[in-house]
């Protein structure tokens, strides 16, 4: 075995905050616990709604129509039905591990709610959203939309029964995942069975941590992460050894910083000041497109 990633510290889920009145979410990074801004790069942001529970509602919930440029949203569902539309004329419904890989790119207009039907009947809801970095030669992009199901994704099988490494992107034994990425990382799903263990590796410099989404899980034979709590690792070493004391789901993320000036504001992530002022002219100039509310 390599040089062990050790655990720099777990992180509960700080308090939570409604995005529009659809996502309740406890924020990670880069607000919840004050991180750098370059930390986790190229994750600039980690919005998890824990599993909770929305009444019926006829109108459905969720987020109007705001923009983004200079970054891509990436939306996981675990419980519940996710609604995406965007002015570039994309659109899709997730559910139970899909995703929608979204690069906001040059810029775009998008809203994001709860799927009609869910809404009407009301029930569990769970999910992620990262912001992922773009470095500024793919700032200004064009958009592009990536509907990625949960049966698409590379599937590892672990040996005895032990499980599966689901890879939406990047690669884990040779399996490698369907999502197109500008820079490299590995994002996974690891689904253990109990008394399961795997050893995970990435490179030394890779900023790597992840979120406890079902279960509990043992690190390094040692610490333990309770459910939703989120385990951020040092960048020395490369291998993780996971346990799993109870089947365990987690989301697994690992990439390759980008080392370049962050300015972030409001919808946007650029790398001057001026992109920024640049974007709401833009944005006011009507350059994202239409977007019906």
């Amino acid at each position: 075995m390599n040089a062990v990633k050790p655990v720099q510290q777990i992180l509960p889920p700080p308090p939570p905050h409604m995005v529009g009145d659809g996502f309740r979410v406890h924020n990670f990074f880069p607000g919840g616990y004050n991180m750098d801004l370059r930390r986790m790069s190229p994750f600039f942001l980690l919005d998890y709604n824990a599993k909770i529970e929305f009444p019926p509602k006829d109108t459905p919930r969720g987020v109007g129509v705001h923009p983004h440029r200079g970054f891509e949203t990436v939306t996981i569902a675990y419980h519940g039905k996710i609604a995406h539309h965007d002015s570039a004329g994309n659109s899709g419904i997730i559910a139970g591990g899909d995703v929608q890989w979204m690069t906001a790119g040059s810029g775009v207009l998008h809203k994001e709610y709860h799927e009609k039907e869910y809404s009407r009947k009301g029930g569990a809801f769970q999910m992620v959203q990262m912001w992922v970095n773009l470095p500024a030669k793919y700032k200004m992009t064009p958009p592009k939309y990536q509907a990625i199901t949960k049966d698409q994704m590379g599937v590892a099988e672990l040996p005895h029964n032990g499980g599966t490494v689901e890879v939406l992107a990047g690669e884990y034994g040779g399996v490698k995942g369907p999502a197109f990425t500008f820079t490299p990382m590995q994002v996974y799903h690891v689904r253990l069975n109990k008394g399961t263990d795997v050893v995970l590796s990435f490179p030394q410099n890779y900023n790597t941590g992840l979120l406890v989404v079902e279960g509990s899980v043992q690190v390094n034979n040692s610490q333990t992460a309770p459910a939703d709590n989120f385990v951020l690792f040092k960048n020395h070493g490369t291998d993780i050894t996971l346990h799993a004391p109870e089947n365990n789901l987690l989301l697994v993320l690992s990439g390759e910083p980008i080392n370049e000036p962050i300015v972030p504001y409001g919808p946007f992530l650029m790398n001057t000041r001026e992109e920024i002022m640049q974007a709401y002219r833009d944005l006011n100039d009507g350059k994202f497109g239409v977007l019906e509310e």
